[in-house]
Order: structure tokens, then sequence, then C-alpha cells
């Protein structure tokens, strides 16, 4: 782990923050690591549609593309728009 810090967040954040470490077993400094770890970037998410699409033997034009992005933002509208 690094040098430790600070993140400024409202009292409800870190009070439910706290209640998931606690349900786990956990930190909320461990909890957070692994929520940072496991969300992917957009950089990665496009990376590893480009990978997939190699594998699965389709061109990765502007259309299929567009699909991904639009399956993204169906998969964060269900999971209550986290993480853009």
């Amino acid at each position: 782990m690094g040098k430790p810090t600070s993140i400024k967040t409202s009292e409800e954040v870190r009070d439910r923050l706290r209640l998931l470490a606690a349900e786990r077993g956990t930190t909320i400094t461990e909890l957070l690591e692994e929520l940072a770890a496991r969300e992917l970037t957009e950089a990665e998410r496009e990376q590893r549609a480009l990978e997939a699409a190699r594998e699965l033997g389709v061109e990765y034009t502007e259309p299929v593309q567009q699909a991904g992005r639009d399956a993204w933002a169906k998969i964060r509208a269900h999971q209550g728009g986290a993480a853009a």
C-alpha cells in the first residue's frame, strides 16, 4: 500500500462504507482498494472489447464500438448509474 491519504465524503457515504466493510470483515481502506481494483477504466473496457472482438473474429468497427458503449450504458443503468 502506498502513502495514506484522505478522501472527503459525506457522513452518509462514510457510514455506508463502514457498514459494508464491517459486513465483509475488512476495513474501509481495504474495501476501497478492492472496489478501485475491480472497476475498469474506459480505456481498460475498450482494450478488453478489442481483445474479445479479435478472439471472436469480429472486425472492431465504429458500429461495433458503439454497440459496446451502448451495452455498458445499459449495464450501468441496471447497477443504479454507478461509474460512468
